[in-house]
């Protein structure tokens, strides 16, 4: 086991690393920005390093001061968490090159499996389930034409080196291929400087199901279940549950197969999770491979009893995963997770950055709150908007609707505004509480909020 490691992230994510440090008995450095100087994962660290100004690009995306940091304290490795440098191949590279180990998979695999259309043909290859769509990327506007005719309209383009939502297009007809294809192509330059699309059949009504995985260095591969991630705004998720209840026991087995296929191709470390669009008849189609831990994964830990982030760093100190003799998992009752975000959702869910004037989180039986914010605390408008999850588990849905509900209304946030009012909202629709969502939640039954 590692003796000291650093944390290159921040906010709730790197809160939960340090906690997961300390009980493995492991130092924590945490690398901050100024502007984070505050933060609760700064005041539990053992050791806290400012790496740069505010702005991102010179403090959190900086490579050199993330890894200048980690030197200089002589730490033996460093956890990404989500988001910032967590899927950067360059990165894991970076942290080879200098000795230290990064928490996640190899370079290589960051590589294979970001590329999505190269992703979605290494699937292909494993077996897994696809969605019908180009053979690769769409390089010109007749190839698009063409894919259109093979595999009929809807379809979506989508940017190949893209995600959250940024360089996603539909068409629904011939006369608005051009536009959609000339749009998606736009945007993915501007946002990943490469304008590179691949095409797919817009699978209609589908729920966004993942499946989180974990494999060791010593060919133990296990899946853990699935989470159902279906309400969402702009591709942006905010609510998830887990078990799916959408899902059999023999479609859950079907799909945790699928997913372990997948990590078994590409050589895959460490956890992961393998997202499918899954239809209303029961079909299933691999959309994508996130190459580290998710915002959600608290819903997983709950249903299943187990420790993610230990397990990532037991993996990566080259110890084999403690879990692997409890496999194959069942859910042991139902968990869900609710993003509180500084949010004002009167006004089209705008960003609401300010100053806690009084932070009180619920607490009771089944409910779990992950935050790095606490009374008096400054929320920056620098980064996302995440200020809370409030994760809830019982030993049914019906219990675990009613914890929720009741935790929402116990949470007190003043000097902001937050997206509680969305979250409750949600739970009184009779679809929701039925568990019949689907992609178009929001649009479909909380229309208001959009305005």
């Amino acid at each position: 086991m590692f003796s000291r490691v650093l944390v290159a992230n921040r906010g709730e994510i790197a809160l939960r690393v340090v906690r997961a440090l300390h009980e493995l008995g492991v130092e924590a450095v945490v690398a901050h920005s100024l502007a984070d100087r505050d933060t609760r994962a700064v005041q539990e660290a053992d050791i806290a390093v400012c790496i740069g100004p505010a702005q991102s690009a010179q403090s959190y995306l900086s490579i050199p001061a993330v890894i200048g940091a980690a030197n200089a304290w002589k730490c033996e490795a460093v956890h990404p968490g989500y988001g910032f440098l967590s899927e950067n191949s360059e990165f894991a590279r970076a942290c080879a090159a200098n000795g230290l180990v990064f928490i996640g998979p190899d370079a290589d695999v960051i590589d294979r499996m970001g590329e999505k259309s190269n992703a979605k043909q290494t699937m292909k290859a494993a077996g897994v389930p696809t969605v019908p769509g180009s053979d690769g990327e769409a390089d010109t506007l007749e190839e698009a034409f063409a894919v259109a005719e093979e595999i009929g309209y809807p379809l979506l383009i989508k940017a190949s080196a893209g995600g959250g939502g940024k360089g996603m297009r539909e068409a629904w007809s011939k006369d608005e291929l051009e536009r959609a294809y000339t749009t998606a192509r736009s945007e993915s330059r501007v946002a990943f400087g490469n304008d590179a699309v691949y095409m797919e059949r817009l699978v209609q009504k589908p729920r966004h199901v993942e499946v989180q995985v974990l494999a060791d260095k010593f060919g133990n591969a296990i899946h853990l279940c699935e989470r159902d991630c279906s309400v969402q705004r702009r591709h942006q998720k905010l609510i998830e549950e887990a078990p799916s209840p959408a899902l059999t026991p023999e479609l859950r087995q079907r799909m945790g197969e699928a997913a372990v296929r997948a990590v078994k191709e590409v050589g895959y470390t460490n956890a992961g999770t393998i997202e499918f669009l899954l239809d209303a008849d029961g079909s299933f189609y691999f959309m994508e491979m996130n190459t580290r831990i998710q915002v959600e994964h608290p819903v997983t830990e709950q249903i299943t009893l187990t420790d993610l982030v230990k397990e990532q760093i037991r993996i990566a100190a080259g110890e084999p995963m403690t879990i692997a003799c409890r496999a194959p998992f069942s859910p042991c009752g139902h968990a869900f997770e609710f993003r509180i975000n500084a949010e004002d959702t009167n006004h089209n869910f705008r960003p609401c950055p300010g100053t806690l004037k009084r932070f009180v989180v619920p607490g009771g039986p089944g409910v779990r709150v992950d935050t790095h914010a606490y009374e008096g605390y400054a929320i920056p408008p620098t980064y996302d908007s995440l200020v809370a999850k409030l994760i809830v588990w019982g030993s049914s849905r019906e219990e675990a609707l009613a914890r929720a509900e009741r935790a929402l209304k116990e949470f007190q946030i003043e000097g902001i505004e937050t997206t509680i009012p969305f979250h409750l909202a949600a739970l009184q629709n009779e679809a929701f509480r039925k568990g019949e969502v689907y992609t178009d939640f929001i649009p479909t039954y909380l229309p208001g909020f959009l305005a």
